[in-house]
């Protein structure tokens, strides 16, 4: 499975390949939303981790405008983000993200979700 993480912090960045590599799955990264939006259409993830801080256009709009693009709209897009106010979750699922994950999260909380997304698309391609 190829995985999209759309991240601008090294460290975060870090961990989340050694996890997604340690399953056996391939992760290209993406420091903007734009160059997120490039990449997909390029490579054509299955699945997409979204930092909602990044620089430029933040996860929401990259989110929005992956749902607005005929070839990227059903790829499945969780949000690993910081913002754990009250009502962050929901903003998230609103603008078009499938999951949302709080960091810092967990390797088996991170794994458990990749797993999930990864036979989903098992069984799509059935």
């Amino acid at each position: 499975m190829l995985i999209l993480y759309v991240e601008d912090n090294f460290e975060n960045k870090l961990f989340v390949r050694r996890v997604i590599e340690s399953m056996g799955h391939e992760m290209v990264e993406a420091e903007t939303g734009l160059d997120s939006l490039m990449l997909a259409e390029e490579r054509k993830p299955d699945l997409v981790l979204m930092d909602v801080n990044i620089p430029g256009m933040d996860g929401l709009e990259t989110t929005a405008k992956f749902r607005e693009s005929p070839n990227l709209a059903d790829i499945p897009i969780i949000a690993l983000t910081a913002n754990a106010m009250k009502g962050d979750r929901e903003r998230c699922l609103a603008a078009g993200c499938n999951g949302y994950m709080q960091k810092p999260v967990g390797v088996s909380d991170l794994r458990r979700e990749i797993e999930y997304y990864a036979k989903q698309s098992q069984l799509a391609n059935e």
